[in-house]
């Protein structure tokens, strides 16, 4: 209920009326005056007395122990008929127990909609070990040559906009196991630019002292070129089938906190706070499938060997 802080009988009002009895006032005289009975005075101030400040405000009506809760094996029984799709009416005849009833269960259980029994609980995989598996993909972006719509609001038909002005392909990679990334801007979605990309990609996670061993693609016509499949042979990693990518939700995050992130005047502005973002994410940023921790923590290095790549 939202009832403001300075009405009759809100904390303030109740802290007011404690301190009129306080002062040698009777509980009658306060109550009068405040157009309540002197039993809901008295009330007041024995809460008072008892926690102080905090026992003037609004608690639950509900009892701190129902008398006759639902029994366990009815609500196991209520949740089963409920996942074979019956409704709360069925259910409360074939239960013996009131509608009110079920649809309090229900709710309780998160299965009050039927739309809830169509979710399929989410499935996470994981390779062990980092390096096992890689994920690559490249996404388009747009050249900046001004601040663009997103900003200013300006509509696609609008006078003094940048056309022709070409695009870039940002060529993405992340580790299975440890969710650590690597980025580059490259100027094509090509062969040429992908087996760079790998190139820089298997360096980068050596460094790190990451042997990468298998890497997972889409079918993109760079992915399956000769030229490609020749850098696989001599970085020794081998190919995987494509599947869904880890590349792809990390590939909307880079769009959310960096890509889109601020308005930037022109490419090169934004390829230059690239690094800055990466090292934020591998280093500092929260990953919530790798229970909140930074992908570099995945790596088990010791405190010198983390300050010596940090640096």
């Amino acid at each position: 209920m939202n009832i403001h802080k300075n009405a009759r009988l809100t904390p303030r009002g109740r802290e007011r009326i404690v301190r009129q009895v306080e002062s040698g006032q009777t509980p009658q005289a306060v109550a009068e005056a405040a157009g309540v009975c002197p039993r809901t005075v008295r009330k007041w101030v024995d809460r008072y007395r008892r926690e102080g400040s905090a026992g003037l405000r609004d608690r639950s009506s509900r009892p701190h122990r129902l008398r006759q809760p639902t029994p366990q094996a009815v609500v196991e029984t209520i949740e089963r008929l409920r996942r074979q799709r019956w409704t709360g009416k069925q259910i409360a005849a074939e239960v013996g127990v009131s509608p009110a009833t079920v649809s309090r269960v229900l709710r309780r259980l998160g299965l009050n909609k039927l739309s809830a029994l169509e979710q399929e609980p989410v499935r996470r995989y994981e390779r062990e070990h980092p390096g096992e598996l890689i994920h690559l993909d490249i996404k388009k972006l747009g050249r900046i040559g001004s601040v663009g719509h997103r900003i200013t609001g300006r509509y696609p038909g609008a006078i003094n906009r940048h056309h022709g002005i070409g695009w870039e392909f940002v060529h993405v990679c992340i580790d299975d196991a440890s969710r650590i990334a690597f980025v580059q801007v490259m100027p094509d979605q090509r062969k040429e630019s992908t087996v760079a990309f790998l190139e820089a990609a298997v360096a980068y996670y050596a460094s790190l002292a990451i042997k990468v061993q298998r890497v997972m693609t889409d079918n993109g016509s760079c992915y399956r070129s000769r030229a490609f499949r020749a850098a696989l042979q001599t970085s020794r990693p081998a190919p995987d089938l494509p599947q869904a990518l880890y590349a792809e939700r990390f590939i909307q995050t880079s769009l959310r906190e960096w890509a889109y992130a601020r308005a930037y005047n022109t490419s090169d502005e934004r390829n230059a706070e690239l690094p800055r973002w990466l090292h934020r994410y591998n280093w500092h940023r929260p990953h919530g499938s790798i229970g909140s921790k930074p992908p570099i923590s995945r790596l088990g290095l010791a405190g010198n060997n983390l300050l010596r790549l940090h640096s």
